[in-house]
């Protein structure tokens, strides 16, 4: 009995990081074109600053 308890949290455990993960990814948002440029230009001056 004790074996499936550590069976179960071990790979529910898992289970319920993988199912996290996955939701988040879900749930980012994606950029259009415009604001992919301008984060890239401030990325860009961000690092020519130093």
């Amino acid at each position: 009995m004790e074996n499936y308890l550590w069976l179960f949290a071990t790979a529910g455990g898992a289970a319920i990081l993988g199912l996290a993960i996955a939701y988040a990814m879900m749930r980012q948002k994606r950029l259009d074109p415009v604001e992919k440029q301008m984060q890239d230009d401030k990325v860009k001056h961000l690092y020519h600053k130093h």
